[in-house]
């Protein structure tokens, strides 16, 4: 009998998904049973049980309830729970409208993103796109597509800046920890002007948002160039749970990479942790950006 597939990836909401997938996953095992043995009962291919489990896809609302008669759960509140949960899975969001200019696989950063409650940044090359104007974003566009029509930057460039109400919203923003290299505040995109806009948007973030500078008097703290990563936290439930588990985004030039294990969360706070204690306090940075700012854009 051939299997079914189960809700298209691009198609849902990350943590929803992936909260879903982490409770099924926890009550099969509670009953000592392995995909293999699930994924025929409900006419699901391993690899499809699998994906649903990590919240790679959704899963359908009765196969849930088969599920919760297959895992022994008689809970009324929990069963509505899952189901609710596999509901909001299929909801659309906001930047799906952006499909054409996205790069693939974007979506799943997007809505990690757009759920997370803390997020610690660390960028030693170049300023991230939360905190990036409009016309500084337009050259880094332009140098990494420089084939793309004016059109489609635009409308990267407007993603970029709808994704900043994390942060600007009024209804319980995300508190966001950014640390940047000094080199960041001196690599000039687009020229003095520009430079000196985005240095003073930088100096002037909401109360939610922290900015440390890593100077270059502090060498390599972590004892190796770790590259760019933000570390994505998703809270806790009523009962002290973590939402969701904690991870941690890599990006690079050729592509991303989403590192959940907590050996390597814990590796990657731990770097982070040595940058930020190498980095200039607060004030101090506040206060060195506005001096760039000034003296070295003031053209």
């Amino acid at each position: 009998m051939q299997a079914r597939k189960t809700v298209p990836e691009d198609n849902s909401t990350t943590l929803p998904r992936r909260q879903l997938g982490r409770y099924l996953r926890e009550a099969r095992e509670a009953v000592n049973m392995n995909l293999e043995d699930v994924a025929p009962l409900l006419q699901l291919s391993v690899s499809t049980l699998s994906r649903a489990e990590r919240g790679l896809t959704g899963i359908r609302v009765p196969d849930v309830e088969a599920l919760c008669r297959i895992y022994g759960i008689d809970d009324r509140e929990v069963i509505a729970g899952l189901i609710n949960l596999a509901k909001q899975a299929t909801v659309k969001n906001w930047w799906q409208e952006f499909d054409d200019v996205m790069f693939r696989g974007f979506n799943v950063y997007l809505g990690l993103e757009s759920s997370a409650k803390q997020l610690a940044i660390y960028q030693p090359d170049v300023l991230p796109g939360l905190f990036q104007i409009p016309d500084y974003a337009r050259v880094i566009e332009r140098g990494y597509l420089p084939d793309e029509t004016e059109e489609a930057r635009d409308r990267r460039i407007q993603l970029r800046t709808k994704r900043q109400a994390l942060i600007t919203r009024r209804t319980k923003p995300a508190h966001v920890d950014l640390v940047v290299h000094e080199s960041v505040l001196r690599t000039v995109v687009g020229g003095a002007k520009v430079m000196r806009t985005q240095l003073s948007h930088l100096a002037n973030m909401p109360s939610n948002v922290t900015v440390s500078v890593l100077p270059f008097t502090a060498g390599f703290p972590a004892g190796l160039p770790t590259g760019p990563f933000i570390i994505l936290e998703f809270g806790r439930d009523g009962r002290g749970r973590e939402v969701s588990p904690t991870v941690v985004y890599v990006e690079s030039y050729a592509g991303d990479m989403y590192l959940e294990r907590a050996k390597d969360v814990g590796r990657y706070r731990q770097a982070y942790d040595v940058i930020r204690q190498s980095s200039l306090d607060v004030a101090a940075s506040k206060s060195l950006i506005r001096q760039i700012a000034a003296r070295e854009y003031n053209a």
